[in-house]
């Protein structure tokens, strides 16, 4: 037990002597301050806050109950020991129901009345620490949130710097990149015509141009979703068609030529999509199955039609992805930990597919992915069919894709 101070009021001059006599024997770490009168307890209770305090409840002018009341309202956490004769029972009663700690019984037993101060003063003490630590505790609350909030507001500010960057930096590099992609292709051209041995030189150069040309165009993609300004331009389009161009484009354009089949319906299978962006996602999902398989091992793009959905699907016979990180690839510049790339460049953010599944989340669609170690993968698009009422010939943008905001 700490230092204690405790308040002894009794208009009996023998107990304002005995009482503290027995707290010394006693309690020797607790000093006694005593009145013989309530009133001018009332002063003393004013001016020091006690770790306990005793009173007889018969004193003459103000009893022991309407005192403890005043220090109920005075000091309501100290506790209070009541001192009755023998039998007042009723008083006993009415101190506890007062809000009185305990109360002694005349004759005084001295251990007994040690005890009761004891465990007093220890609630008292208690309850002050308990109340203390939690003023510290709530001091420390608010600075932590006080510290959150002034972080949060420097997070978001550098992300926001950050994006900004990001789109300035990459639609900076687009012009000049497609200059050379432009002036690469047309000395390519002249070289092939003249007959020239350099033209596979060129070939490589244009190759890596590509690969720069997806790595911007990643950054520009993340740049315009982290900003709210993704928007797309969608109109009516035959899927299976779609796959056919995008097949043969990235077959010719890919050196050497991967091997990729195709499987489409014979009708027709009508969607409304932003052709550009989605050309973006099903060249994305093609470059990932070839760069994560065999050269020789063949890619196989299947589109297939259900009530209401079309799903496009990239099946590839590579390496697989562990069950474990699957749940992880699209999330943003995630790459599979201890996986070596098969065929071709390892350049990339790993943002393609997290921005390729924005992208079809954005047509109303959602994106899957099936695989087995060692086995291969299956990423699959699926998308809303484009609906044969007459009254919805003409594709109308979901709403949250009407944005004021033009691409620069």
């Amino acid at each position: 037990m700490e230092q204690a101070y405790v308040l002894i009021v009794d208009d009996d001059t023998a107990l304002l002597q005995a009482l503290p006599q027995a707290i010394r024997l006693r309690l020797p770490e607790v000093q006694v301050e005593t009145t013989d009168s309530a009133f001018k307890a009332l002063d003393l209770v004013r001016k020091h806050a006690y770790d306990a305090i005793i009173s007889d409840i018969k004193m003459p002018g103000m009893d022991g109950l309407a005192l403890l009341a005043q220090i109920q309202e005075l000091r309501p956490a100290t506790p209070t020991l009541l001192i009755t004769g023998h039998g007042d029972h009723n008083l006993a009663i009415q101190a506890l129901r007062g809000g009185a700690y305990d109360f002694i019984q005349k004759p005084i037993d001295r251990d007994y009345f040690a005890a009761a101060l004891y465990r007093a003063i220890q609630t008292h003490q208690l309850r002050r620490q308990v109340a203390e630590q939690q003023r510290v505790l709530e001091a420390h609350a608010k600075l932590l949130e006080q510290t959150v909030q002034e972080r949060t507001r420097e997070l978001v500010e550098a992300n926001a710097a950050k994006d900004e960057f990001i789109s300035i930096a990459s639609h900076e590099l687009k012009t000049p990149l497609s200059s050379l992609k432009g002036m690469t292709q047309l000395l390519h051209r002249r070289l092939e015509r003249a007959g020239s041995s350099e033209t596979p030189y060129l070939a490589n150069m244009e190759n890596s141009i590509r690969r720069i040309e997806v790595l911007v165009n990643d950054l520009l993609n993340i740049s315009f979703v982290e900003m709210g300004l993704f928007t797309l331009h969608c109109s009516r389009c035959d899927m299976g068609a779609l796959c056919r161009s995008l097949v043969d484009e990235y077959v010719m354009g890919t050196n050497p030529h991967p091997v990729v089949t195709l499987e489409v319906p014979d009708a027709p299978v009508e969607v409304a999509v932003d052709i550009e962006r989605m050309d973006q996602v099903i060249i994305n999902l093609l470059a990932n199955a070839r760069k994560y398989s065999l050269a020789h091992i063949p890619i196989r793009v299947t589109v297939t039609q259900s009530d209401d959905t079309c799903t496009i699907s990239v099946c590839d016979s590579g390496i697989g992805i562990a069950p474990e990180v699957l749940p992880h690839v699209f999330e943003r510049f995630y790459r599979v930990p201890g996986v070596e790339v098969q065929t071709g460049s390892s350049v990339g953010f790993g943002l393609g597919l997290y921005i390729s599944k924005q992208i079809v989340e954005h047509h109303g669609g959602h994106m899957d992915v099936q695989s087995t170690l060692d086995t291969g993968s299956i990423f699959s698009i699926v998308l809303p069919l484009l609906s044969s009422d007459p009254a919805d010939s003409e594709p109308e943008t979901p709403s949250f894709q009407k944005k004021l905001y033009e691409e620069a």
